[in-house]
C-alpha cells in the first residue's frame, strides 16, 4: 500500500481497496510490516520533540524527563498501540455480526489496521514546534482516517448492502473514536504512575 493509493482510499471504495482485497493480506503480515512500524512513529516523534523541542508541543516536563523514561514512554505508547488495532479489529467484526454479517476477523484486521494511517503519519508533524499546527494536522488526520473507515467497510468486510455498510461504518467510527480516546487515558495513567515512581 501506497501513499499514493492511500490517496485514492480516502475516496473510493474501489481504488486502492482492491488491489489490497486481492492480496487477502494476513493479520500477522499486517502487524509485522505495517502495524508495527507505523505505531513506532508516535513515540520516536514524542521523544524528538521532548528532547529537541521541549515545551514547544507538550506540557514542559519538570524534572526534565530523562532518556531512560522516554525509552519506557515509547516502548508503552508502542504495545498499547499493538493492542488497540487488534481490539479495533475485533470490534469491527462484532458491529458487523451485530448486523447479521460476519466479514471473519482477518478482513477487520485489515480496516484496523489501515484507519489509523493518517493518525500515525501525523505524529511526523512534531518535526514543527507549534501546538496549533500539530493540532491542526491531527484533526485533519481524524477526519481522513474516518474517510477510510467509510470507503473501506463495503470493500474489506464485503458487505453488499448500502445501508448495512453505512451503519457498520457508523458504529465503528463511534467505537473507534471512543477506542482511541480510551488508548489515550490508558497510556496517560500508565505513564503517570511510572512517572510517580520515578519522582518518588
Amino acid at each position: 500500500m501506497s501513499i499514493t493509493h492511500m490517496s485514492h482510499m480516502l475516496t473510493s471504495e474501489t481504488e486502492g481497496w482492491s488491489e489490497i482485497a486481492k492480496k487477502h493480506p494476513t493479520a500477522g503480515r499486517l502487524l509485522l510490516y505495517l502495524v508495527a512500524p507505523m505505531s513506532l512513529l508516535p513515540p520516536l516523534m514524542y521523544a524528538y520533540s521532548e528532547a529537541v523541542n521541549p515545551g514547544a508541543v507538550f506540557p514542559l516536563s519538570v524534572p526534565a524527563i530523562s532518556g531512560f523514561q522516554l525509552l519506557v514512554t515509547g516502548v508503552v505508547l508502542f504495545v498499547v498501540q499493538l493492542v488497540m488495532v487488534s481490539f479495533m479489529a475485533g470490534i469491527i467484526q462484532r458491529m458487523s455480526m451485530a448486523r447479521d454479517h460476519d466479514p471473519g476477523y482477518e478482513n477487520a484486521y485489515v480496516l484496523a489496521a489501515i484507519a489509523p494511517v493518517p493518525l500515525w503519519l501525523s505524529s511526523l508533524a512534531l518535526f514543527v514546534p507549534s501546538l496549533a499546527f500539530n493540532l491542526i494536522v491531527v484533526a485533519a488526520a481524524w477526519v481522513a482516517s474516518v474517510a477510510l473507515i467509510r470507503h473501506g467497510v463495503r470493500p474489506m468486510l464485503r458487505v453488499d448492502d448500502a445501508m448495512k455498510s453505512r451503519y457498520i461504518a457508523n458504529m465503528v467510527v463511534m467505537a473507534g473514536v471512543a477506542a482511541w480516546i480510551g488508548l489515550m487515558v490508558v497510556s496517560a495513567a500508565i505513564l503517570s504512575m511510572l512517572l510517580g515512581w520515578w519522582v518518588v
